[in-house]
């Protein structure tokens, strides 16, 4: 199945059979990393500009690393040092980058739904690499993807999340996306950071780490967005760590075989992080892979 959607802006409305090409296409990609070249040519002739509005590090070079890897014109503009500056507008800088060619600009912005203004505006094909508290849905098909490598389907997974889930685009976007696939989502979090009525979007809320991710397959620690955070939403991160933090006494709860995810959190016990269990370092591989995915299906005939 083709991926049908012109933009990837959200994981709330993609179909199971979407995610699951978008999956398996990485795996197809995921082999080409480990190659002495690292070059293909599915992308040759087209053009990727990545627009970040806001610091990142591994989002940000691993689309332009799968854009290289794959053969296209690449270009990457920070908010910081454009137009911007000057007083452009989102919609000015888009049009002009359509103007320009650009067949697909990935974005990241601190303010939700950004990225679904900028895709009603322009031609080419807008990837959301981050709005705000809202999503981040690359992110979470790179956790979905770590997830089927390690366990080889999601359908039935029970999944635990725990941390700020209140700022989280993250956690929005693995609850969506775990959702569709069949996954069972749990999450854990101070009453002051769990945003209200999360049931309704299928998932169980708990306030006890031993509760949340007993019997659980895989385990995601949330980072703590204190630049997120208008005012305290706990005592101190001691405390915080005391309670909800991510130790190797509680990870007993989970399955033996259970996943450890991490979005570098400060409140991660080491003898966690070192774990074998953990997986962190090699999601930075999935990482690359999924974005070559999805940079290769919103280019493909037909698609725009």
């Amino acid at each position: 199945m083709a991926f049908k959607q012109k933009d990837l802006l959200s994981l709330r409305n993609v179909e199971r059979e979407e995610i699951e090409t978008i999956l398996s296409t990485a795996a197809a990609m995921r082999p080409l990393l480990d190659s002495p070249t690292k070059k293909t040519a599915h992308l040759q002739g087209k053009s990727v500009v990545t627009l970040f509005y806001e610091n990142s590090t591994r989002t940000r070079t691993s689309f332009e690393l799968a854009s290289k890897y794959m053969s296209a014109a690449s270009a990457n503009i920070a908010a910081s040092a454009s137009s911007v500056k000057k007083g452009e507008t989102l919609i000015d800088t888009g049009r002009t980058l359509d103007a320009m060619g650009t067949d697909i600009i990935v974005i990241r912005h601190p303010m939700s739904g950004a990225p679904h203004l900028l895709a009603q505006h322009v031609n080419a094909a807008v990837i959301n690499a981050g709005d705000g508290i809202n999503e981040h849905p690359t992110q979470a098909l790179l956790d979905m993807f770590t997830m089927m490598q390690h366990k080889g389907h999601l359908n039935g997974l029970k999944v635990a999340i725990l941390g700020d889930v209140t700022h989280s685009r993250v956690a929005r976007s693995n609850i969506f996306g775990l959702h569709t696939m069949g996954a069972e989502v749990a999450l854990c979090a101070p009453p002051t950071l769990m945003p209200v009525q999360m049931e309704e979007l299928g998932v169980k809320t708990y306030t006890r780490v031993e509760e949340a991710i007993e019997g659980a397959d895989v385990v995601m620690n949330l980072r703590i967005q204190l630049e997120r955070q208008q005012e305290g939403n706990f005592p101190s991160l001691r405390e915080y760590s005391e309670f909800f933090g991510l130790n190797e006494e509680r990870l007993k709860y989970a399955k033996p075989d259970a996943l450890v995810i991490d979005r570098k959190s400060v409140v991660f016990s080491s003898d966690v992080a070192d774990c074998e269990q953990s997986v962190i370092r090699e999601q930075v591989s999935s990482g690359v892979a999924v974005r070559m995915a999805l940079l290769y299906l919103l280019t493909r005939k037909g698609v725009k």
